[in-house]
C-alpha cells in the first residue's frame, strides 16, 4: 500500500549520510544540509569506524551520530542509519556531496506529487566540490553529461543523493551491503518493479569526485563487471547496452586498441581503421563531449579525450571479463537473487 505524503504539512526528513575519512568534505556537507530551505530536518551520520576527525565534525552541527562496530561498507552503513530514521523521507546523502539551498524541498516536492513515485535522484553538478586535479574534473563533466542527459524515470539509483518514502522503504527492503560497488543497480531493480524513480536536476550537489586515474578505471572496472549480472538479465535497465550509443562507444575503443599493432605492422593505410574506430567512439558519445568543449574549451576537451578512452578501454574489458565470470560462476550469475545479510548494529 503506497501512502502519499501529505503536500501541506512538511513531513520530517532523514537525512542519512554514511561516513569514512572524509573530514576533509563532511563539513561542506553537514553545512549544506544545514543551509536547507525545507525546515523539517533530522540529521543523521554514520561513520564507518573513521580515523580522522570525522565524528567530532559531525557532533559540531548536531548530528546524531552513529559509530559502526566496525568497517562494514556504505550500503551498510546507510541501512544502520535508516534504522533509527522517524522521518517520513529518508534523503541518503554522501559525505562528499555538498546540496543546494533547495535540494531536500524539492526532492519532498516530487515525492508528494505523485504515490506512483517511489525514489527521487539528483544530479551533480559540472564544477567538483573541491578541485584536486584534472582528472577530477574529468570525472564530474562526464557525470554531469551522462545523469543530467538520463533526466526522468530511471531504473537504476544514484545513492550519492537519493531521497525514498519511509513507507516504501520498509516494503522493498534495504541495501544489499554485500554489494559494495553495485547496490545502486540491485536497489534501483527492486525498486523500479513497483513504483517510478525520478531523476530531477531540481535536487542537485556538488560532489568531490576521484582525482587520480588509478582509482577512477578501477572503480569503472569492478562497477562494469559488477553490473553484467544485472543488463543480462534486464537489458532496458538504466545504464544498459539497449540505451543509446554509448555501450558501442566502449567497443569501438576497444577494437581501436586491439586493431592497432596489426594495422601498424600492415602500413600506413591500415592505420586508418584504428582511427577510423576512435572516431566512432567519440561520434556515439557525441553530445558529452560537445558538452565539455563547451564548459572547458577545445585544449581540456583533448585531455577529456585522453582519458574518457582509456576509461572506455576498461569498461570493455571489464564487460568481457563479467561476461567470462558469468558464463563460469552460477554465484556471479545469481548475484542479484542472494537474500540480504543482516546490518550489523552500532556500537
Amino acid at each position: 500500500m503506497t501512502t502519499k505524503i501529505d503536500p501541506i504539512t512538511p513531513p520530517l526528513v532523514s537525512v542519512i549520510i554514511p561516513n569514512y575519512n572524509y573530514a576533509r568534505t563532511l563539513r561542506l556537507c553537514l553545512e549544506s544540509v544545514r543551509a536547507q530551505s525545507y525546515p523539517n530536518i533530522e540529521l543523521i551520520v554514520v561513520d564507518d569506524r573513521s580515523t580522522d576527525d570525522s565524528v567530532r565534525i559531525a557532533h559540531e552541527y548536531g548530528a546524531d551520530v552513529t559509530v559502526t562496530p566496525t568497517n562494514i561498507g556504505a550500503p551498510a552503513a546507510r541501512n544502520l542509519g535508516a534504522q533509527g530514521a522517524r522521518g517520513e523521507v529518508l534523503f541518503f546523502l554522501d559525505s562528499d556531496v555538498a546540496l543546494a539551498p533547495d535540494a531536500v524541498a524539492n526532492a519532498v516536492e516530487l515525492l508528494s506529487g505523485d504515490p506512483a513515485v517511489g525514489g527521487v535522484c539528483g544530479t551533480y553538478d559540472a564544477e567538483p566540490l573541491i578541485r584536486d586535479s584534472l582528472v577530477e574534473e574529468v570525472r564530474s563533466l562526464q557525470l554531469y553529461a551522462w545523469i543530467h542527459g538520463g533526466q526522468g524515470d530511471i531504473s537504476t539509483v544514484y545513492t550519492a543523493l537519493f531521497a525514498v518514502r519511509n513507507d516504501v522503504w520498509a516494503e522493498v527492503g534495504p541495501f544489499d551491503p554485500a554489494l559494495r560497488h553495485s547496490e545502486n543497480a540491485d536497489y534501483g531493480h527492486r525498486l523500479s518493479s513497483r513504483y517510478r524513480i525520478v531523476l530531477s536536476e531540481t535536487v542537485h550537489g556538488r560532489h568531490d569526485h576521484d582525482d587520480t586515474l588509478r582509482v577512477l578505471l578501477t572503480k569503472m572496472f569492478h562497477r562494469a563487471r559488477m553490473h553484467i549480472p544485472l543488463y543480462l538479465r534486464r537489458p532496458d535497465f538504466s545504464g544498459g547496452p539497449t540505451n543509446g550509443l554509448r555501450g558501442w562507444a566502449t567497443l569501438a575503443a576497444l577494437a581501436a586498441v586491439l586493431t592497432a599493432p596489426a594495422a601498424a605492422l600492415a602500413g600506413p593505410w591500415a592505420l586508418a581503421l584504428p582511427v577510423v574506430l576512435l572516431v566512432v567512439s567519440i561520434v556515439f558519445d557525441a553530445g558529452m563531449y560537445r558538452l565539455v568543449v563547451q564548459h572547458k574549451g577545445f585544449w581540456f576537451a583533448l585531455y577529456f579525450t585522453a582519458v574518457w578512452f582509456l576509461v572506455n578501454v576498461t569498461v570493455a574489458l571489464a564487460v568481457f571479463a563479467g561476461l567470462g565470470q558469468w558464463a563460469l560462476s552460477a554465484h556471479f550469475r545469481q548475484t542479484y537473487d542472494a537474500p540480504l545479510a543482516a546490518t550489523p548494529r552500532s556500537a
